[in-house]
């Protein structure tokens, strides 16, 4: 039998996404650690296939003016109006792109981690599709095609990443397809947008924005990259489970009249 106290308590609520337990700390540094350098060491995989790089990227010039998509060039055109404007695209390019994407684990591990695992979930799912694309596709990126009419800007004016290709041993610059860097910033955007609520979190959006323009600006990647890796993160995003909020708790039916608890007890 229950007491009247024992009937009148609420059950207790799940936890949601703000109260779930975290991952164990050690093990999520070794995930993302080895998620880093699964996609640093498995660009290397391409390396020796410069000819087929430098064939797609022609056919991919070529489908993009066919599809009749903004010209990459207008945007390197903008960036080199001044040094100082494509030397801070080239910053951006070379400096943002990992840390920015470490500090937004980092956050959601912290003050979210039950969206923390989806985010990282969704970011290696990407990275396992653009390593695999990497490996069947190889792409020349556009600063390396005469055919485009752009120029080198991170070996004209610096900061660069990149050695000769022919020289380079520690990346391999004929994986331009998808850009893993536009893939990355537009995750953490929508990430940042989903578990915040203020109204300024839509700004997150410049980050994605900004990194297009890099990306194209400096040659780096062609559009159609782009486009690639943001459909690679809607089918990741679909397929990895978000957390649910726990539905409110409802506590227990009262009873109507004091003495049904009377009789309950007896």
């Amino acid at each position: 039998m229950h007491t009247r106290e024992e009937l009148e308590q609420p059950e207790p609520v799940p936890p949601g996404p703000r109260t779930r337990g975290r991952p164990p700390l050690l093990r999520e540094m070794l995930l993302v650690a080895g998620l880093f350098l699964v996609y640093k060491l498995g660009r290397q995989l391409t390396a020796g296939h410069t000819a087929e790089a430098y064939r797609n990227g022609r056919e991919v010039w070529d489908l993009e003016r066919a599809l009749r998509l903004p010209g990459e060039g207008a945007v390197q055109s903008s960036l080199l109006h001044g040094d100082t404007l494509v030397q801070l695209a080239n910053t951006y390019y070379a400096a943002v792109h990992f840390p920015a994407t470490a500090a937004f684990l980092v956050w959601l591990y912290l003050r979210r981690p039950g969206h923390y695992v989806s985010a990282r979930r969704a970011l290696a799912a990407v990275t396992a599709a653009a390593l695999v694309l990497h490996l069947t596709y190889p792409l020349a990126p556009p600063r390396l095609l005469p055919a485009t009419g752009l120029v080198d800007t991170a070996r004209l004016y610096g900061p660069s990443v990149y050695g000769p290709p022919d020289a380079d041993q520690l990346s391999n610059q004929f994986a331009a397809m998808p850009s893993l860097h536009f893939g990355w910033a537009l995750m953490v955007a929508i990430g940042l947008i989903a578990v915040t609520r203020t109204a300024w979190r839509w700004l997150w959006l410049l980050h994605p924005l900004v990194t297009l323009l890099v990306i194209v600006g400096t040659a780096n990647h062609f559009w159609l990259d782009a486009l690639t890796a943001a459909a690679l993160l809607g089918l990741a995003l679909a397929v990895v489970h978000r957390p649910r909020r726990a539905p409110a708790s409802t506590p227990a039916p009262r009873p109507r009249h004091p003495g049904a608890l009377v009789g309950a007890d007896r």
